[in-house]
């Protein structure tokens, strides 16, 4: 579908760290090479947000367990008709090599950015409105200013501390999302709503509707069964679902 909005839901809670996770990497890459002063917050930000996210002590854990996972299912496909095994023996190497890379942090992912005394004062006082301003964190006012070569090494060093990370994030999202097939539906009325088979967990949805539709897509569900509803952009302050059928594309990943 050409010029097409997709709306992502994730139906389990792994799932929705991986996508928090990938939005705010997506969001470090966007503004770390850029050298005007709000380009360097918003990626110092990023990284901050990324840290606290994997703050959680079982993240490591469910990280590891989900790319052991993924081995082991694709790994079946082996042997079956039409199979590329080529293809499937690369796939089998990369998420090793996650697996590898994750397995390899020292102690809880991130820690060395959450022990870093610079990091740590600008996270103590954002959390106030305006509480990074120059007065607050001089130190931070002093670095922003530094050249953006500068600021470029202090930055790639810390997103090296979180890499194995991102590389494992994006090769499970890709795996997940490429696991499905868009299929056309309708929701009559703009409203969708499918049960899910119970022995076999889905993990994601992705719903496609032209660009120019001018509605969105509000999905809700778990692993059981999930919702689809389809609301008017023209009041943005009280949007309404669409009383209309609406034609849309829709992926149920799962491995």
């Amino acid at each position: 579908m050409a010029d097409t909005t997709i709306f992502e839901h994730p139906l389990n809670e792994k799932c929705r760290t991986w996508l928090r996770l990938s939005h705010l990497f997506e969001q470090f890459d966007f503004h770390m090479p850029h050298a005007n002063e709000w380009h360097a917050r918003a990626a110092v930000t990023a990284l901050l947000d990324i840290a606290n996210v994997l703050s959680r002590a079982d993240i490591k854990s469910e990280l590891l367990k989900e790319l052991d996972r993924y081995r082991h299912s694709l790994a079946r496909m082996a042997n079956s008709p039409g199979v590329d095994t080529e293809r499937l023996n690369e796939i089998l190497q990369e998420l090793g090599d996650s697996c590898q890379g994750v397995r390899d942090v020292n102690g809880q992912l991130a820690q060395a950015l959450r022990n870093n005394d610079f990091l740590s004062s600008i996270v103590q006082r954002s959390s106030i409105p305006g509480g990074a301003f120059d007065f607050d964190l001089p130190q931070y006012h002093h670095w922003l200013r530094m050249p953006q070569q500068t600021r470029a090494v202090h930055l790639v060093e810390w997103r090296r501390e979180v890499t194995p990370v991102r590389e494992a994030v994006n090769l499970l999202l890709t795996l997940i999302r490429d696991s499905a097939v868009p299929t056309p539906e309708q929701a009559p009325g703009g409203f969708y709503q499918k049960s899910l088979p119970g022995n076999v967990a889905a993990q994601l949805v992705r719903v496609g509707i032209p660009s120019t539709a001018g509605m969105y897509a509000e999905v809700s569900g778990g692993k059981h069964r999930f919702s689809i509803r389809f609301m008017d952009c023209d009041d943005w302050q009280h949007p309404m679902q669409v009383d209309e059928d609406i034609d849309f594309s829709l992926s149920i990943c799962m491995i």
